[in-house]
């Protein structure tokens, strides 16, 4: 025999079954069921009997050549002559003659390749350490006060440059300042784009 909690537990779930199941369609009242009225594509459109029996009727060519007969004047009992404006034949447009395109010979000229590079900036090397941490560290440091600071590697060092700028005077200007902060007296250099 069951215990009393489990028949009450049996006993609310029907409960509660009976209550989601039947419960809604009494409350609901009258079902309204709206159907989806589809509409079918034909697959050959149907004309109307009078777009299908049309007639093809034959061109009609009116002579303009001919110049047109003079309109006479009528009189009307009041004996003042009631003027009727000619019609004055189109003139047809002539047809428009199409200059000839020119041919124009295209000649390639050589250009000397210049990649020399020499001139093209200048750069500040301050110095060149072993250790990649502390060549970053001082880069971070001098991009934090404002510089344009990198790291270069070179063989087994690590150079710290400012620049590239194609100002050599604003560069020889700025070596003071790099002095106090760093310490290191850098040199000016010729910047290299392909090898710094």
């Amino acid at each position: 025999m069951a215990s009393k909690f489990q028949s009450r537990l049996v006993g609310t779930i029907v409960l509660v079954a009976v209550g989601v199941i039947v419960l809604p369609d009494v409350l609901d009242g009258e079902k309204l069921h709206y159907k989806e009225e589809f509409v079918a594509i034909p697959i050959k459109p149907q004309l109307e009997s009078e777009v299908e029996s049309f007639e093809i009727l034959d061109p009609v060519e009116e002579d303009v050549s001919l110049p047109p007969e003079p309109v006479e004047e009528i009189i009307h009992e009041s004996s003042e002559p009631v003027k009727v404006a000619e019609t004055k034949p189109k003139a047809e447009p002539k047809p428009e003659v199409k200059p000839k395109p020119e041919v124009v010979e295209v000649k390639e000229r050589k250009v000397e390749e210049r990649n020399n590079y020499q001139d093209s900036g200048w750069i500040i090397q301050l110095v060149s350490l072993r250790n990649s941490e502390n060549a970053e560290t001082l880069a971070k440091d001098l991009r934090t006060r404002g510089y344009r600071a990198s790291v270069v590697k070179a063989n087994e060092f690590y150079r710290v440059i400012v620049g590239p700028d194609v100002s050599r005077s604003k560069l020889e200007s700025q070596l003071p300042e790099l002095k106090k902060i760093t310490g290191a007296s850098g040199q000016i250099q010729t910047f290299k784009p392909l090898k710094p």
